[in-house]
């Protein structure tokens, strides 16, 4: 064998080993012989990641009850590598930057819908939580869900103690503070959720739009401009008919966090990039989503179905049974409680419920 074919014959699978384990690295797939490090959606199977030493000094030497800065975002920075955490909450005149979600149609993006989200945006004029939030150095947020285990709880005080309160959909406050507590900093819905009656609207809170499809971005432009809704073809159920907010108290919901929740952090069928059978993340996984990004620690209260208990209260305000749940179509709870299991476990959100 002449010189030049015996060197070939040793450099090519020794370029060949070395792609493989560059790649097995680069995708966090197992080297041979070796245990998998990562699931497939790029989360350490181990979860009991440890901070970095310096991070460990720094939030070890903080007192007590005092807010950790970048706390959930090392968290989860720890468990899952890919994660960044510079992400804005709210959609701003600079939206069409945004090259994660400017391809994908509602729910994932805004692809068709540039115009009227530019029209909507000139005339809310504000894209943060306000100033007195927008200048903390440090947020600790919590967002309340709708489930029943809410009930009796008594967490009321405590929720309120939290710098943002997010809560979700027609959820009411009204005579179940004891429970939830009274603060709103901001609610996330979309039209067929919104609260549909004026009067149980709390007062200072932000109204946040989350789009999943085209027409509700038609419907907010009428309920952000005050013009009376004209067709209400195309929803689900009915919605709301005027939301008694002024356009500075409006905000767009980033469609990234959308994306991120169902194709990145719990694996839902990717579907082409459209809304489709089983791929969309309730809007509480969402809001969670939100917050990793933009808190600097998250607390969560309300979460968990308990498909055990089929005749528990699915809601801590309403009679319908945890039954229901099994009727819908659009979500993945068992995919999604995976994936908030992961968050708890490793202590980058809290549970006050204990429901995940």
């Amino acid at each position: 064998m002449k010189p030049t074919h015996m060197l070939l014959f040793v450099l090519c699978p020794t370029l060949v080993l070395g792609f493989i384990y560059y790649s097995s690295r680069k995708l966090h797939l197992p080297a041979w012989g070796q245990l998998p490090v990562y699931d497939k959606q790029g989360f350490l199977l181990q979860l009991d990641a440890k901070l970095s030493p310096e991070l460990t000094y720094k939030y070890g030497n903080l007192s007590e009850g005092v807010c950790k800065p970048g706390f959930a975002a090392a968290k989860m920075k720890a468990i899952y590598p890919k994660f960044l955490k510079l992400v804005p909450m709210f959609l701003d005149r600079n939206f069409k930057r945004l090259a994660k979600v400017n391809n994908y149609l509602p729910p994932f993006g805004f692809k068709t819908q540039e115009r009227i989200i530019d029209n909507i945006l000139s005339y809310t004029k504000n894209y943060g939580l306000g100033e007195p939030l927008d200048s903390l150095s440090c947020k600790r947020c919590i967002i309340v869900g709708n489930g029943g285990i809410l009930s009796n709880k008594s967490l009321g005080s405590r929720i309120d103690e939290y710098d943002v309160v997010v809560r979700l959909n027609e959820a009411p406050v009204f005579g179940y503070d004891k429970d939830v507590g009274s603060k709103t900093t901001l609610r996330i819905t979309y039209p067929e959720g919104a609260i549909q009656k004026p009067d149980v609207y709390e007062r200072d809170s932000l109204f946040v739009f989350s789009a999943f499809k085209p027409l509700d971005f038609k419907w907010l432009k009428q309920m952000v401009f005050k013009e009376k809704l004209k067709g209400t073809e195309g929803f689900w159920k009915s919605v709301a008919h005027h939301v008694p907010r002024e356009a500075t108290e409006i905000r767009i919901l980033n469609p990234f966090f959308i994306q991120e929740a169902a194709f990145q952090f719990i694996g839902l069928p990717f579907n082409n990039g459209l809304m489709g059978k089983g791929n969309i993340p309730t809007l509480g996984t969402v809001a969670i989503t939100m917050a990793l990004h933009n808190c600097d620690e998250v607390a969560v209260a309300g979460f968990g179905y308990d498909m055990n208990t089929p005749h528990a209260p699915l809601h801590y305000y309403e009679t319908v049974k945890m039954s229901a749940i099994k009727e819908q179509w659009t979500h993945n709870i068992a995919r999604e409680k995976e994936f908030l299991r992961k968050l708890v476990r490793a202590n980058v959100i809290a549970d006050l419920t204990n429901g995940i």
